[in-house]
């Protein structure tokens, strides 16, 4: 059995949260590159070019990507061979987004109640996630995810009959839907099967996926692809003013269902799709 102490795992969440609203991952900033060469209509790639000055004067100057530095959503995938020792892992998580936050001066986006509307001034408490994995590790997420984008997420409840045609209407409505909103070019996550809420973390989770690597599912992999190539024909293009680029990519996550059901949930998220990942 590995001990780890959690203050180690607020550490790093602390510094997670300042990397990923300062830096594009690697994955996603070859997307921007390349988007730049693809785009064809002038005013598509002015806009492409002006994300991408953004993003070198964010990594020159530390400020962030963008101004909603998003609430903060943690996946942990903690090593059944673990032993957490310390604080209250979910105090922990909590502990390095407050000083990550606060620290790295970013804006703070949390309100304690969904009504009454206080700002926490911290931007905590996180979301958090954690599933047992095997061996002796424990792997982090940290995706802070804006609002403009979070806005346009979307559940289906479809029938069976509705089949895979259904699974891509609703996906490609939900995109039309966001239009200029997520602050295309997007990444699109999609989670198909499971239950109501299954199918949105599936989503959610999708985005943290590098954006080159498909799902190894031979027909999921084929509907990524398709997909993508539909949501770029929309013309939305990048800042939603028309294009051939509007996303970068489409990853989908799935899980068994019901006989009775076909769950969709598309959570879309904006150009930059912050995540940064790390093991300890």
């Amino acid at each position: 059995m590995r001990i780890i102490q959690t203050s180690e795992i607020t550490e790093n969440i602390k510094e997670m949260c300042i990397e990923a609203n300062h830096f594009l991952s690697k994955d996603m900033k070859e997307c921007l590159e390349k988007a730049v060469y693809e785009e064809t209509e002038p005013l598509g790639k002015q806009v492409l070019c002006q994300l991408k000055e953004n993003l070198q004067i964010a990594g020159q100057d530390m400020i962030p990507i963008c101004q909603d530095t998003g609430m903060a959503v943690v996946f942990m995938e903690i090593g059944q061979e673990v032993s957490l020792e310390g604080a209250l892992l979910e105090d922990a998580v909590n502990e390095g987004v407050r000083r990550g936050y606060v620290e790295g001066y970013l804006r703070k986006s949390v309100v304690k109640d969904p009504l009454m509307r206080e700002n926490t001034k911290d931007n905590t408490p996180a979301v958090l996630h954690c599933e047992i994995a095997p061996g002796d590790k424990v792997r982090i997420t940290v995706a802070p995810k804006g609002f403009g984008s979070e806005n346009m997420s979307r559940i289906f409840m479809l029938k069976p009959s509705d089949g895979v045609e259904g699974v891509k209407e609703a996906v490609l409505n939900a995109v039309k839907e966001a239009g200029p909103n997520a602050c295309p070019p997007m990444v699109v996550g999609v989670g198909i099967g499971g239950t109501f809420e299954k199918c949105a973390l599936m989503a959610k989770k999708a985005l943290s996926r590098p954006v080159k690597e498909h799902s190894p599912l031979p027909h999921i992999k084929e509907l990524e692809e398709e997909l993508l190539e539909m949501i770029n024909k929309t013309g939305i293009g990048p800042g939603g003013l028309g294009g051939d680029v509007t996303a970068f990519a489409v990853n989908i996550n799935t899980y068994p269902t019901h006989i009775a059901g076909l769950p969709v949930a598309v959570n879309i998220c904006c150009h930059v799709n912050r995540h940064v990942v790390r093991e300890i």
